[in-house]
């Protein structure tokens, strides 16, 4: 799966470079990002399914769960190992498209060059978190679910839901003839922020595309702060449900 994603993501940021006329770069940069951004949470749904929830669906804690061990430890041992493929292969995904559109650069020369060097560290390490969210969502998922599928629909559905609400609400304040009732509709997706966190604010790739801090949000070490505590209550939670688990 590493491998196909690997692939896929290589495939998508030398393919769109065609069609970027004079930004080539930018624009496989921007289209490789979303394509990571995109398939790391369905490997993690996929890693988490049959790492967890297969352990409860064909009944294999019959025999992992007699050792002499905590049920914290096997939930956090293999969330870690979750987490431990995900980054790594997002490590992996970086420096391959730094390679690629190094490479794309120096065939379609740009006006204003891609910055790959400490921003590009900045946008991997905010999607890292938002990764790790995704993450702890889908463990607390598949200790309460009762089928494996739920954890791919939960986390899929949070996942739309905690990156676009953002952008719904500051679109809605630019743009408020696009509905009836705006002020209504942006109180009503405000309450979102008080339940879930802004995984829209975490894609930091303007500063890479465009090479200008002056993108990073004035309230990042907020965002950092909220969604890094919320992975921690998240994880804190499905370790809990564990805990209080019945099997049959």
């Amino acid at each position: 799966m590493a491998a196909g994603v690997l692939l896929v993501v290589a495939l998508a940021t030398l393919l769109s470079a065609y069609f970027g006329g004079r930004q080539s770069a930018a624009v496989a940069l921007d289209v490789g990002i979303s394509t990571i951004r995109l398939l790391l949470p369905l490997l993690i749904v996929l890693l988490v399914q049959e790492l967890l929830s297969r352990e409860f669906d064909k009944r294999y804690y019959l025999s992992s769960l007699t050792y002499p061990r905590a049920r914290s430890s096997l939930l956090l041992g293999r969330f870690a190992a979750v987490l431990a493929l995900v980054l790594g292969l997002l490590l992996a995904l970086g420096l391959l498209q730094i390679g690629l559109v190094q490479f794309i650069g120096g065939i379609y020369p740009q006006a204003t060059p891609v910055a790959l060097g400490q921003p590009y560290l900045i946008v991997g390490a905010f999607m890292a978190l938002d990764l790790l969210v995704l993450a702890t969502l889908a463990t607390l998922l598949a200790v309460v679910a009762s089928t494996p599928s739920f954890v791919l629909i939960g986390t899929f559905g949070f996942m739309l839901v905690a990156r676009s609400y953002g952008a719904i609400i500051e679109l809605l304040g630019s743009q408020a003839g696009l509905v009836s009732n705006t002020e209504g509709y942006r109180a009503s997706l405000g309450v979102l922020g008080y339940l879930l966190p802004d995984l829209g604010a975490l894609d930091m790739r303007m500063l890479a595309l465009y090479g200008k801090m002056d993108f990073l949000p004035t309230d990042w070490p907020w965002l950092l702060l909220s969604s890094l505590g919320y992975a921690i209550a998240l994880l804190a939670l499905a370790v809990w449900a564990l805990q209080r688990k019945r099997f049959a």
